[in-house]
């Protein structure tokens, strides 16, 4: 695994440069050189009563009134869900009793450059350094799985990322990690190392992603929290926009 920045004249990507401290820096330039095609991958599945749940978590459920009011009819949706419902973000509070609630997370993490990269990976098992395949090349990486294949069933055998794994990418610059699985951890890891090693680097997090359907490429991701107060996490409506560099 490996992290290319760009040419610090040009903007292009081509090996190390002298701002190899910000990625987004890198990126940026390079985006000086980009044409923006138009397309975009929705990859947060539906919420509806259909959507698969952690065990034990809230199920999302809506109370939905509708009244008559001076001739015009009104309705009101009263929603029931867990925070960490399909696509979402953990804040740091969700595993560290010191971390930063959603409300207080900068939005620059879930804002920018991203890279899509696929792994093959067995059902249960851990992605290792030696899974990624191609060069990390932007801060913030979305790694598919294919191991959690529905979102309307819950499978308890999906992947999990190893802390070298997490290591590895933060050495590469990388501040933000999301996954098609509902979680950075196995779900026989009790003492979510993933989640702490995450916290420990500093990192964000985004869970229960789609990305089937999504090529291994460099996208600009949007993947914003709502700014609930207090909250150890917050759903979020993902998608990736695809950009070329010239």
């Amino acid at each position: 695994m490996s992290v290319d920045r760009c040419d610090s004249e040009s903007g292009e990507l081509r090996g190390r440069c002298p701002c190899s401290g910000n990625p987004d820096h890198c990126f940026s330039r390079g985006m000086d050189y980009a044409r923006r095609l138009g397309r975009y991958y929705d990859i947060s599945p539906p919420i509806s009563s259909d959507l698969a749940t952690w065990p034990g978590d809230v199920p999302f459920h809506s109370d939905v009134q509708r009244q008559d009011t001076a001739g015009v009819q009104i309705t009101t949706s009263t929603l029931h869900l867990t925070a960490h419902l399909g696509a979402h973000a953990d804040a740091p509070s969700h595993y560290d009793a010191e971390g930063l609630d959603i409300d207080e997370c900068d939005l620059d993490a879930y804002l920018g450059p991203c890279q899509v990269i696929h792994v093959e990976v067995p059902r249960g098992a851990l992605v290792t350094p030696a899974m990624i395949l191609e060069p990390v090349l932007v801060p913030r990486v979305l790694i598919g799985t294919a191991t959690h294949p529905t979102t309307e069933r819950f499978n308890e055998d999906f992947a999990g990322l190893s802390v070298e794994l997490i290591d590895g990418l933060r050495a590469a610059g990388v501040t933000l990690i999301g996954v098609d699985t509902p979680s950075v951890d196995r779900f026989q890891d009790a003492d979510l190392p993933a989640h702490r090693r995450i916290a420990a680097q500093d990192m964000r997090i985004l869970e229960g992603l789609v990305l089937s359907a999504v090529p291994a490429g460099v996208y600009e991701l949007i993947a914003l929290p709502l700014k609930l107060v207090g909250c150890d996490g917050s759903p979020v409506r993902a998608i990736l926009r695809t950009i070329e560099l010239e």
